[in-house]
C-alpha cells in the first residue's frame, strides 16, 4: 500500500460502485427482461458519453444518459420499464466497508463529503437508506459545473466550496479514471482496489492505494499524523 505526502481536511468519496455496488441494478435488469449481464456493459456506456460531453464542452445529467443508454441496450424497453430499471438507483446497497471507513473518518475529526457524476438527489437518497447520511457533511454532484469527472472542474470546485485548496481535498474511488482526473486537478488521490486489478500505466499512479475503502482512510490518516 503506498501513503500520501499531503496534508488532507477533507475526503470527497466517489458514489457508484466506490461506495455502492451495482449489483441491485443487475436484479433490476432481470426483473425488466434484459441481461443482467449486461449492466457493465451499459454503465460503461452511459460514462463514455458523459466523458464525451464534457470532452465537447457539453453537459447532460446522469440520469438522461444512463436512460439512453439502457434504450439503445434494451429497444424493446417501454418508457415506464426504463423509469423503473432506473429507479432502482435509489435502492443500491453499500459495500461493507463503506460505514466502518467514515466511521474512522469521524473518529479522526476528518469530514467526508461527496462527489458523483450523478445527482444529490439520488445521492442523499442512498445514503439514507443506507443509514449512511450522518456521515457525510455535504453531496456535491458535477451537474453544479456542468462538467463530468474526470474533468477538472468539479474536482477543483469541491476544494473551492470547502475553501480548501486543492491539495488539501482527497477523491477517494474505484475508478483509476476518477483518481486519474482529481490528481491532475491538484487534489489527493485516494484507489479503492478491492478487485486486486493493475493500475493502468497510462494514468499517473494514485497517492494511497488500498483493498477496501478502510485501508485507504487509515493510510490518509497516518500520511496527516505524519505531518
Amino acid at each position: 500500500m503506498a501513503t500520501a505526502d499531503h496534508s488532507v481536511r477533507v475526503v470527497a468519496f466517489d458514489v457508484n460502485e466506490t461506495m455502492f455496488s451495482l449489483q441491485r441494478m443487475g436484479v433490476a435488469f432481470g426483473e425488466a427482461g434484459v441481461d443482467p449481464a449486461t449492466v457493465p456493459l451499459w454503465f460503461a456506456r452511459l460514462l463514455r458519453d458523459g466523458f464525451a460531453l464534457a470532452a465537447m464542452g457539453q453537459h447532460q445529467p446522469f440520469g438522461a444518459l444512463a436512460a439512453e443508454s439502457l434504450r439503445a441496450l434494451a429497444p424493446d424497453l417501454d418508457e415506464p420499464a426504463v423509469e423503473t430499471v432506473l429507479d432502482a438507483f435509489r435502492e443500491l446497497d453499500p459495500h461493507p466497508d463503506v460505514e466502518p471507513a467514515l466511521r474512522r473518518l469521524r473518529e479522526a475529526g476528518v469530514p467526508a463529503v461527496t462527489l458523483t457524476n450523478g445527482s444529490t438527489e439520488v445521492v442523499q437518497a442512498m445514503l439514507a437508506r443506507a443509514t449512511l447520511t450522518s456521515y457525510v457533511q455535504r453531496s456535491f454532484s458535477v451537474d453544479e459545473v456542468r462538467r463530468w469527472k474526470p474533468a477538472p472542474e468539479p474536482y477543483r470546485w469541491v476544494a473551492s466550496q470547502l475553501d480548501l485548496d486543492p491539495g488539501e481535498v482527497a477523491l477517494v474511488a474505484s475508478h483509476p479514471w476518477d483518481c486519474a482526473g482529481a490528481r491532475a486537478a491538484g487534489l489527493v488521490a485516494g484507489w479503492v482496489n478491492r478487485a486486486g486489478a493493475r493500475w493502468p500505466a497510462v494514468f499517473a499512479p494514485p497517492d494511497v492505494t488500498g483493498p477496501d475503502l478502510t485501508a485507504v482512510v487509515a493510510a490518509l490518516l497516518r500520511s496527516e499524523r505524519s505531518r
